[in-house]
């Protein structure tokens, strides 16, 4: 999907169960395994301001290019870090952060260790970085500023008529041609192996033994393939909403749909249960001929955003993508809505448009089209494009054509596919996953592919969370489990069979008028930023 991948899985019923800790396993010594070599990295004060005031120095880090020829061009990864604030005997090596994507800018992470619950952050260095083609790291790839989503004014997304199919197709057409002319041979160079090499070089850069791992999203697919590549230079690994390794990546974008359709419905019922609030109907089938009614008449009829832009029925759909992410959309993107609906506000549905779009800025589109596309063949034939998609809508309409149209450059892309890399899980002893179970960018059913194929690793799930990627957001069963790994890596005992090993319960939705932070529990630093802030990336949602 425009973010994460997964397979549609439905609700189940599990006991809820606190994890904790004894309080004095906490001061566990370090491992031997975390002694470090001399680092070769320079590091320097960060250019970004809010890197600075989290504490974090940055530097970059020279890899090649190409892997095949480690004497040849060489290209440069941005990292920062933010340091260990323990005593040397508890200190615990470098915890290596990806927020997903792929395409997002990774090096805000490296002020996650200040999230996490029982000062566990503390025992190691954070180290944030954005993978190659993003962000700070150069080269940085762009094929086209105006793009990131298509701009404005775009044609339907469902090929009800003939003239649809050959518009989105010149639309993606022109830009996987200005991706080619514009970037040159990193396009061939853009895959999740490679990302995966360019751990492993940020690790001996930074003379450690073995990394400990945080992975988001796509980063957790990213870290399935750095265990197949360096199994003994893994640690500790935490994975948060697990990517299914069968699908990579056309399958896994097909199997979203369902589910996004599903969280979509649900964010109609709660505006319904909150009619009171938001005056768009008292019922979930109101509300969703409301929402639908409104797109078609923007496309008949796109509103004036300013600047020559019209916001029509695509971007209306766009605008409320993350309320299938994650709750805390849930009460900005009602009022977007009701506002628009209700009151005619053009400014405030543009403002929510250009945040959820990307637009003016395509460098995470594009390095997520150059993943993505590259990581695995994805099929030529628009007949089965079009097959599939037309399957899937019939019964997911919310979605579904518009996430096709967001990877059909995949059928085109100016770079050749490659063979994904075989996940088996050997040899990873410590990996802790959590999911929550309706999560609908990287569905259940991923994290439990990958618990069938790492023998040790443990999952929690979340029976009936809707949000993606949702940990160290203040569900504190969640958070102090991951707290807990991370100190004396304590884990749940693995239970038998496909199932969880633990499960807690989701945080409660959301309230009208309730700020983010507060609904979810976040924290914030003294600067006021939150952990939702860390996590916002490049692409689209």
């Amino acid at each position: 999907m425009r973010k994460m991948f997964g397979c549609a899985v439905a609700a189940v019923s599990l006991p809820v169960m606190m994890l904790t800790v004894p309080q004095a396993a906490q001061s566990a010594p370090a491992e031997a395994a975390v002694k470090s070599a001399r680092s070769s990295v320079t590091w320097k004060k960060c250019a970004d301001q809010a890197l600075r005031h989290s504490g974090a120095q940055c530097a970059k880090v020279s890899v090649p290019l190409d892997y095949a020829k480690p004497n040849g061009k060489k290209i440069k990864i941005a990292i920062s870090r933010v340091k260990h604030s323990v005593r040397a005997s508890r200190y615990q090596g470098v915890m290596l952060v990806n927020p997903g994507g792929p395409g997002g800018s990774g090096l805000s992470l490296s002020a996650l260790g200040q999230f996490v619950p029982k000062d566990a952050g503390r025992v190691y260095d954070w180290i944030g970085f954005d993978p190659r083609g993003v962000g700070d790291s150069e080269p940085a790839v762009s094929c086209d500023n105006t793009y990131a989503g298509a701009g404005y004014d775009r044609p339907a997304f469902v090929p009800r008529n003939s003239s649809i199919v050959p518009a989105w197709m010149k639309i993606t057409k022109t830009y996987t041609k200005a991706c080619a002319k514009k970037n040159g041979a990193i396009l061939e160079h853009l895959t999740t192996k490679e990302v995966a090499r360019d751990m492993d070089s940020i690790r001996k850069a930074l003379g450690q033994k073995k990394i400990n791992y945080y992975g988001f999203s796509y980063g957790t697919y990213l870290g399935q393939v750095y265990t197949a590549k360096f199994p003994n230079r893994v640690r500790r690994m935490v994975f948060d909403g697990t990517v299914d390794p069968r699908g990579v990546w056309y399958q896994n974008n097909l199997q979203q749909n369902a589910p996004f359709d599903a969280n979509i419905n649900a964010w109609f019922g709660w505006i319904a249960r909150h009619d009171s609030t938001y005056h768009l109907g008292a019922t979930y089938e109101q509300v969703r001929a409301t929402f639908y009614a409104t797109q078609e008449k923007l496309y008949g009829q796109p509103v004036d955003a300013g600047k020559g832009r019209k916001i029509g029925g695509s971007e209306w759909s766009d605008t409320y993508l993350s309320a299938g992410y994650n709750q805390s959309a849930w009460t900005g993107l009602a009022a977007v809505f009701a506002g628009f609906v209700n009151g005619g506000d053009v400014t405030t549905l543009n403002e929510a448009y250009l945040d959820a779009s990307g637009y003016g800025d395509d460098n995470g589109y594009a390095v997520y089209l150059g993943v993505q596309c590259t990581d695995a063949g994805w099929p030529k034939s628009w007949t089965k494009w079009k097959r599939d998609n037309d399957r899937i809508h019939a019964v997911a309409p919310y979605e579904t054509w518009a996430n096709a149209w967001y990877n059909e450059p995949c059928r085109h892309w100016p770079a050749k596919s490659h063979t994904p890399q075989k996940i088996t899980g050997k040899n990873i002893n410590n990996l802790l996953m959590i999911n929550e179970t309706l999560d609908a960018a990287t569905p259940y059913a991923g994290s439990l592919e990958v618990r069938k194929r790492f023998k040790k690793a443990r999952l929690i799930a979340v029976p009936g969370g809707t949000s993606h990627s949702n940990s160290l957001n203040g569900n504190a069963c969640v958070d102090d489990a991951i707290a807990d790994f991370l100190l004396t890596g304590k884990k749940p005992a693995r239970l038998p069979g496909n199932q969880a090993d633990a499960t807690c319960a989701p945080l409660p939705e959301p309230e009208p008028g309730a700020p983010a932070a507060s609904s979810l529990g976040a924290q914030s630093t003294g600067d006021g930023l939150t952990r939702l802030d860390l996590l916002k990336v490049a692409t689209r949602p």
